[in-house]
């Protein structure tokens, strides 16, 4: 009676099982697919037409509607600002990817203008990307070396070994742009079958470490430019180590000038972008130290000539002019198809992930797989016009936001300043030094480099993802970048199942006063319901923890279920030996009192009432066995999301094992998806029956409750 006390609440609670809810609230039946729905919904119309013409090409939608008179003047500003960024950048990050400076000022303009007409992120500034370029760099190394391409050369009547670079390039050019090609292949593909969601299995602390990682690859592939020297070119893993042992092994050869020139670059550029940084409210946009130090560099060196005189490497010929459009060389595909994935993945998941940050702060919305159809366009339009894959910068995406760019009419602006670079002014660039570019592009790395900073952070919030970062960072440098992301997204998988499969296991006890159950463990006022144990995970229920999930449930029950089951099938055997042996002598008894009262060959056979009945089944307190010290199991389903065939299968063994041991099993929280499955796995039959299951934790622990009080109350009744 205390106990009814206890449980009851204030208000008067109707309490439903499962199979009570689904007759009151008249629970639909789920929908099958037919052929005629499916039809329906591809039926084109004139509304569908319009929205996935809107849908495909966003600008439709909100160019009609620019403001020209708040936006204009801020995009064109924004343009050119941006614009200026993307010349020395593209020059630097075709050097990185083994490419002629050229192809970097078409990867600045195709992509940008296309992504006008098919991206939803108004800030985003899309265009060559470090860490894409570096990915490319080690593929065009490892499948066009340079010794692929060398040749006898007389020079003055002495036969000499060189590079022929003009065939080296051009067929570099070719294989990154047929790499380029398939790259938006696959970002397209997997944006019109919707799956945009693929991203999120790179999660942000892989992402980080991935792209540190990489940072350390482009930092290591430019010390060549830097010092003067000239390397063999390596690939696979290990690379990185080998290419850096042979740096330091060469130290020795480095061209003193080309030393100073990068170092009087990068500090120069450092100090201006400090001051940028620094400044930002007060300029009306950044300083462009970058193009300031291409310009000046290139005026020096074709005054000085650096080339002749000091041996400081030059960027050489850029053609003038646009070329025409050329099929890719589609025998490669099998070659980097795998490479090309990688570059799809990579590239969308540091483009979105940088479109969302600003939709976030204005307030709009970025349509992630739009976003993915959008860059796979850019990519694969792009490559027919020897581009390079391209992702989104986050130097040049600030500097857009922070110049006044409210759409990607800035990007228009900033291709057209690339469009008469190509057209004008990029021939002009042809005396300046590598230096330069390698300057440029170490500087960039600083955002890079401060994500060492969450080797910090990460140990004092989650030690998993620290370890993701650090496996990630450490499988990148030593695998290779391609590699390397592949054995990161293993590392990042396995910690989820791992995850799941050490969930925390709990029994909850009640707040007094209120219908709230929490961890007794944990919350001192948590007081368990006598004679029940409410059981609860952290994780959903599959293959790979079911059976974990069965074994804490009876180790948190304190009693060994196995054994008593296994005590209890002793003592019902040798029970069972014991009355057959008594009906045996009984049946011997009762012969032979017949025989003595009525005669041999009489028999006479009488009923008796009591010998009729069946007698009462034997219980675990009738065997002489220990009883448990509870009478229910609840087990709180709230965590989970699905159950497979195994999990059923174990489910079933649970409420089979505990009812052998006198206890009753309940079900609380169930999804409603859940239930679904487990009626489809065939889990319900006439011994579990929905009658079993209840919305809430508190539903179970009421109906008990009243359960065990009728029970006292005819039990009483009865004596």
């Amino acid at each position: 009676m205390a106990a009814e006390m206890v449980l009851s609440h204030r208000v008067p609670h109707k309490v439903l099982s499962e199979a009570d809810l689904e007759e009151v609230a008249q629970r639909k039946p789920p929908a099958k697919p037919s052929l005629r729905g499916c039809l329906h919904k591809t039926r084109c119309s004139a509304s569908t037409a319009k929205s996935l013409l809107f849908r495909f090409l966003p600008f439709l939608h909100w160019l009609p509607r620019y403001p020209v008179k708040d936006w204009l003047l801020g995009d064109i500003a924004s343009g050119f600002s941006v614009g200026i960024m993307h010349l020395p950048q593209g020059l630097a990050y075709a050097l990185l990817a083994g490419l002629p400076p050229v192809t970097g000022l078409y990867s600045s303009f195709y992509p940008v203008f296309l992504y006008f007409f098919f991206g939803t992120s108004r800030h985003n500034s899309v265009g060559p990307f470090a860490v894409i370029s570096v990915m490319i760099g080690s593929l065009t190394d490892s499948l066009m070396p340079s010794e692929k391409f060398l040749e006898s050369v007389n020079i003055n009547g002495t036969n000499v070994t060189m590079v022929n670079e003009e065939q080296r390039d051009a067929a570099r050019v070719e294989l990154v742009a047929t790499i380029t090609v398939l790259t938006g292949i696959f970002q397209v593909a997997l944006g019109l079958l919707q799956f945009g969601f693929v991203v999120t299995y790179l999660s942000d602390p892989l992402v980080r470490g991935y792209t540190t990682a990489a940072s350390v690859h482009v930092l290591v592939s430019q010390l060549k430019n830097v010092f003067g020297v000239s390397l063999n070119e390596h690939s696979g893993p290990l690379s990185l180590f080998m290419t850096f042992i042979e740096i330091c092994q060469k130290l020795p050869g480095t061209n003193v000038g080309t030393l100073v020139t990068a170092i009087i670059a990068m500090v120069a550029i450092f100090i201006v972008k400090e001051l940028n940084h620094k400044f930002a409210a007060k300029l009306p946009m950044p300083i462009p130290i970058e193009l300031v130090t291409i310009i000046i560099s290139t005026g020096i060196s074709y005054g000085v000539n650096l080339n002749a005189k000091f041996g400081i490497s030059v960027v050489g010929n850029i053609p003038s002019g646009l070329k025409p459009p050329v099929v890719p060389n589609v025998s490669y595909f099998g070659q980097v198809a795998g490479n090309a994935f990688a570059i799809a993945v990579v590239g969308y998941a540091i483009c979105i992930s940088l479109g969302k940050i600003f939709a976030l702060k204005h307030g709009y919305k970025v349509d992630s797989n739009q976003e993915l159809i959008a860059l796979g366009l850019c990519n694969f339009l792009g490559g027919f016009f020897q581009c390079f894959a391209i992702s989104c910068s986050m130097s040049r995406s600030l500097v857009q936001e922070s110049t006044g760019g409210n759409s990607q009419v800035a990007g228009v602006i900033a291709s057209l300043v690339i469009l008469v670079t190509i057209l004008k002014i990029g021939e002009l660039f042809r005396d300046l030094p590598k230096a330069i570019l390698a300057a440029i592009i170490i500087v960039n790395l600083k955002g890079m480099f401060k994500q060492f900073n969450d080797l910090r952070v990460l140990w004092k919030s989650n030690r998993v993802d620290l370890m993701v970062w650090i496996v990630t960072f450490v499988a990148t440098l030593m695998l290779n970048l391609d590699i390397g992301l592949g054995a990161s997204v293993v590392f990042g998988l396995l910690t989820v199942i791992f995850r799941t499969q050490l969930p925390h296991y709990s029994i909850l006890g009640r707040i007094a006063d209120t219908d709230v159950y929490r961890d007794v463990a944990e919350y001192q006022m948590a007081q368990e319901v006598p004679g029940v144990k409410i059981f609860c995970s952290s994780s959903t229920l599959y293959f790979a923890n079911v059976e974990l999930y069965a074994e804490a449930l009876k180790k948190k029950s304190g009693i060994n279920v196995d054994r008593l089951i296994e005590k209890k099938k002793k003592a019902l055997k040798k029970l069972k030996k014991q009355q057959k042996k008594a009906e045996k002598e009984k049946a011997k008894r009762q012969k032979h009192a017949e025989d003595r009262v009525n005669g041999p060959g009489v028999a006479v056979i009488e009923l008796s009432g009591a010998e009729d009945s069946a007698p009462p089944k034997p219980t675990l307190r009738t065997l002489g066995l220990p009883q448990p010290g509870f009478h229910t199991i609840i087990l709180d389903f709230s965590p989970v999301n699905f159950v497979d065939t195994v999990s059923i299968k174990i489910l079933k063994n649970i409420f089979r094992d505990f009812h052998e041991i006198e206890v009753d099993v309940f079900v609380a929280s169930c999804p409603v998806p859940v239930l679904a499955q487990l009626e489809q796995g065939n889990f319900f039959s006439s011994a579990i029956t929905k009658h079993c299951f209840f919305p809430s934790v508190h539903d179970a622990v009421i109906h008990i409750s009243r359960e065990r009080h009728q029970a006292s109350a005819d039990l009483s009744t009865r004596m």
